[in-house]
């Protein structure tokens, strides 16, 4: 019986150790940064595929009208269902420090001059995007060099990013619906 006290009282000793130990393991907070990041990414992945599933497939009729309607008809259902988006609800301040330490790594590097170039060689204007609004019609999306999608988190169809000057956008290209800014990503 003494034995079976005593057997119990250590392995009592040894849980509440480890679970102590594993309180104070610190986790990288870049990779606290980027899973957070990701849940907030997913979350609105979901929304996204809950609003497309309310909608009904544009009209095949060859008009290409009825392509914009539809997608017009999308931002304002994804508008309505997220009234208060501002920037940061899905790149919070973590993350954008961190995706400016990704970017400054390929702009420093080998290449980064011409990438950076041609990152802006595509920005012809003075655009002045806001969050859960529609990309604006007159202006081309910009490509995003390889080394760029490379060094940052990889994203779901509902997603992409995107550059317009010196921001860095998260956009819908769904609805033409930008998510998320982040501003000053060149180093």
């Amino acid at each position: 019986m003494l034995g079976a006290v005593f057997f119990l009282v250590m392995s009592t000793a040894i849980v509440l150790a480890d679970a102590r130990q594993a309180q104070e393991t610190k986790v990288n907070p870049d990779a606290a940064a980027i899973a957070d990041f990701m849940k907030r990414v997913s979350a609105y992945a979901d929304l996204h595929k809950k609003v497309e599933s309310m909608l009904k497939e544009p009209s095949l009729d060859g008009r290409p009208e009825a392509v914009v309607e539809h997608q017009r008809e999308f931002a304002r259902l994804m508008q309505k269902a997220r009234p208060n988006a501002k920037p940061g609800d899905i790149v919070p301040k973590p993350m954008r420090n961190v995706m400016r330490r990704l970017l400054a790594s390929v702009f420093r590097g080998p290449d980064g001059r011409e990438i950076k170039r041609s990152i802006l060689d595509t920005y012809t204007g003075n655009a002045i995007l806001e969050v859960n609004q529609p990309y604006p019609d007159n202006m081309a999306y910009s490509t995003v060099p390889t080394p760029i999608l490379q060094g940052l988190p990889a994203l779901p169809d509902a997603l992409q990013y995107r550059f317009v000057g010196p921001e860095l956008i998260l956009l819908d290209p769904h609805g033409r619906l930008v998510v998320d800014i982040v501003k000053n990503v060149f180093p």
